[in-house]
């Protein structure tokens, strides 16, 4: 190993790592990141986007597991936050408080610093104004999603699963400038191969970049590259435990086809029924697909012919169970269980009753194939790490979905935010 000895070595630059990069910057730590993607400069189309969706590069389709089930994750700086739609609500506060963490204070210093805040009225459109009234008709409660975007800076363009190219949105790039003002230094196109180990403590990461392969010395390693990509890492340097209980919150989508012309656009997922989640496991929140080949993923041929100017939908997303494994060689295993399934199609059924109640063709409606966008579990707290995010090795902590106890069914990014925070006060003493 050669070259400078750094104090923090972190890998992956999403929700988790960039803001550990943040916290430990402004506390004085000498920090590296490693990013297997590039610092993207332009984002917020689907052609933009293919450059950094995992997937397969010849049909330009996101990645599968061996069972079929659609996984969605990006590379790039910022992560995965880049391609959200911004939703933020805090999840598994009673989980992780029966491991010992408490989340209270970090969750309030990080929805402050992040601007989160029910999506303001000025951003519902015609979509989210016929659902709300029709699930009101029918009893259920449709509320403003908690978001963090800018209302001055968003022109409803529909593209943040994208990226936003009007930069309304908080994604953990916002963090990692800051962290890079204070001091960090990003390495970009550099994928980490091997977690280095010395008599049970961690020395460094062995990568491969655009110049070849490189070791990075590191007193201290911070694992924050996702939960399908953190667990091989895991594996490889001997934790046996790591890559199982893998769960991706699991969720299909229901649209149907109504006359005449939506015209008012809107974010995605600008409404949220969440009353089902404690009794049900599942949630409902607005959604219709922006691109033709994103409908031909979801719902196959028949996707082709959806007339997305006159679609209204729903997605149901369900904390699915964690009976998924990564492989040490990054194959993937997630299967769609009895119980999954039962969540996803009561909720599919409910929302095919708001959608005909606001107005679509019953014979129009129609539902996805089941998909994951929530990867995470297989670093598990109480299984792979401690209350304090450490491994078994010495100095190698995690810091990223992978903690997950269980599947939240719940976005995870303002949780996995909070994590960082804490952390960032346990490494810096």
């Amino acid at each position: 190993m050669s070259g400078q000895e750094h104090e923090f070595l972190i890998v992956g630059s999403g929700a988790g790592g960039a803001t550990l990069a943040r916290e430990l910057a402004r506390r004085g730590k000498e920090v590296i990141v490693l990013e297997r993607g590039r610092h993207e400069t332009k984002i917020g189309t689907f052609q933009d986007s293919l450059r950094y969706f995992d997937g397969n590069k010849l049909t330009r389709t996101p990645r599968k597991s061996k069972e079929g089930t659609i996984l969605w994750r990006a590379f790039m700086a910022g992560g995965t936050t880049v391609v959200s739609d911004g939703n933020q609500l805090p999840c598994l506060q009673q989980e992780l408080a029966e491991q010992g963490i408490a989340l209270e204070a970090e969750l309030d210093e990080a929805s402050k610093e992040m601007g989160v805040a029910p999506i303001d009225e000025s951003l519902l459109g015609e979509r989210s104004q016929r659902i709300s009234k029709a699930a009101a008709d029918l009893g259920y409660r449709m509320g403003r999603m908690p978001k963090a975007i800018d209302a001055e800076k968003c022109r409803k363009c529909q593209n943040c699963p994208m990226g936003c190219p009007f930069d309304a949105k908080w994604t953990a790039l916002d963090h990692l400038q800051e962290a890079v003002e204070q001091g960090a230094e990003p390495v970009y196109g550099t994928r980490a191969l091997e977690v280095l180990v010395r008599n049970g403590k961690v020395t460094g990461i062995r990568a491969a970049g655009p110049n070849g392969p490189r070791e990075f010395a590191a007193r201290t390693v911070i694992l924050a590259a996702g939960g399908m990509s953190t667990p091989v890492l895991l594996q490889r340097a001997g934790i046996a435990d790591a890559g199982q209980q893998f769960f991706v919150d699991l969720y299909v989508n229901t649209v149907g086809v109504v006359d005449g012309v939506i015209r008012s656009p809107e974010p995605l997922m600008a409404l949220v029924d969440d009353e089902f989640h404690k009794s049900e496991g599942f949630v409902l929140s607005t959604y219709v697909p922006v691109h033709k080949l994103i409908s031909f993923i979801e719902f196959g041929a028949k996707g082709l012919s959806l007339p997305r100017n006159r679609l209204i939908g729903l997605m149901t997303k369900t904390a699915d169970e964690p009976d998924g494994r990564v492989y040490p060689d990054g194959k993937i295993s997630k299967p769609v269980t009895d119980r999954d399934w039962a969540r996803l199609e009561k909720g599919s059924r409910i929302s095919a009753e708001i959608l005909v109640q606001a107005g679509a063709d019953p014979k129009s409606v129609v539902t996805s194939k089941p998909q994951g966008a929530h990867p995470g579990g297989t670093a598990a707290i109480g299984t792979v790490v401690d209350k304090d995010l450490q491994t078994e090795i010495d100095n190698l902590f995690v810091c990223d979905a992978s903690v997950l106890p269980k599947a939240p069914g719940l976005p995870p990014i303002l949780s996995i935010v909070a994590l960082a925070k804490r952390l960032a006060k346990t490494l810096a003493g």
